[in-house]
């Protein structure tokens, strides 16, 4: 068992992924904490956390995986990869709750492209983990349901499990792509951050407010009709999160913004059922999440 592990962090420290030892049979990390910090080594100056800690070097992985069957930890970030998991419903009683590989198809879909072939990962609950090279010079963080119904993704600041190791629910099991295709232009449009919008101050008059608003309904209109092939999706996404808080707040009638979007993405060359759906989707999430920005302002 310990060596088919280090031949596991080998094989990923190989393809120039950084790994760290993950606890014997599970996912958490293997390395010392913060508070448990002795601050020698490595951490002689302050704590060395296991994204700063992960290592391509052959001779370190034989070193640590010598000492115990440790499951194998990728730090994305420093990697240079973004992982898309594509997560199953943790309520196995619930039929109607989506898987992350069905809404991360239909999410294709929309966006005219199939779900792209790379190296992927069958995960222990089932679920799967697509690997993606992060382009270069970009920053992307985690997300959380961001781009779809359990569909979260690991980069900076996040790790994903390796194929090969083993927990008490089952194997990590490479499925197929070899290669690990660039992350699709379309789909970093969605990860990456739009610019934040000042906020509103806390005693701004109702007017004020709402003319801020017609401004950013302006702004965000004219990026998505004027949004490249590849990135008109994103840019649609994007503009619905951003815009959906003034609806919340009432600022905007949703159906102006609807509107308005849906006559942009159109003009931009998506379809009407892609604005359609996009823009459902989008902004329902952001009105749900929008609810207390006006009174916490």
């Amino acid at each position: 068992m310990r060596e088919h592990l280090m031949r596991a962090a080998l094989d990923a420290a190989a393809r120039g992924w950084h790994v760290f030892p993950l606890r014997a049979g599970g996912k958490p990390p293997a390395l010392h904490g913060e508070q448990s910090c002795p601050r020698t080594g490595e951490c002689a100056s302050g704590h060395v956390k296991w994204e700063q800690r992960a290592t391509t070097d052959p001779d370190r992985i034989r070193t640590a995986w010598s000492r115990a069957p440790f499951n194998v930890g990728i730090a994305c970030g420093p990697s240079g990869l973004l992982v898309v998991d594509l997560d199953v419903p943790k309520d196995k009683s619930s039929s109607d709750a989506p898987c992350g590989a069905t809404t991360f198809r239909a999410l294709c879909e929309r966006a005219g492209h199939a779900v792209p072939d790379t190296y992927r990962v069958r995960t222990a609950s089932g679920g799967e983990h697509l690997y993606f090279t992060a382009p270069a010079g970009v920053r992307l963080a985690n997300t959380a349901g961001t781009v779809a119904t359990s569909v979260d993704t690991r980069a900076w600041g996040g790790y994903v499990v390796a194929a090969g190791s083993i927990t008490p629910a089952g194997p990590y099991e490479a499925l197929c792509g070899p290669e690990t295709a660039p992350l699709p232009s379309w789909l970093q449009a969605i990860l990456q951050p739009a610019p934040r919008a000042p906020q509103a101050p806390s005693v701004a008059v109702s007017g004020h407010s709402r003319r801020y608003a017609d401004v950013a309904l302006t702004a965000e209109t004219r990026n998505v009709a004027s949004a490249q092939q590849g990135f008109r999706e994103g840019a649609l996404f994007r503009a619905a999160r951003a815009l959906g808080r003034f609806v919340a707040w009432g600022d905007l009638p949703r159906h102006v913004v609807e509107q308005a979007l849906q006559e942009a993405g159109e003009s931009a060359g998506l379809s009407a059922p892609e604005c359609r759906s996009t823009l459902r989707s989008a902004l329902n999430w952001s009105i749900a999440h929008n609810q207390a920005r006006r009174a916490a302002a």
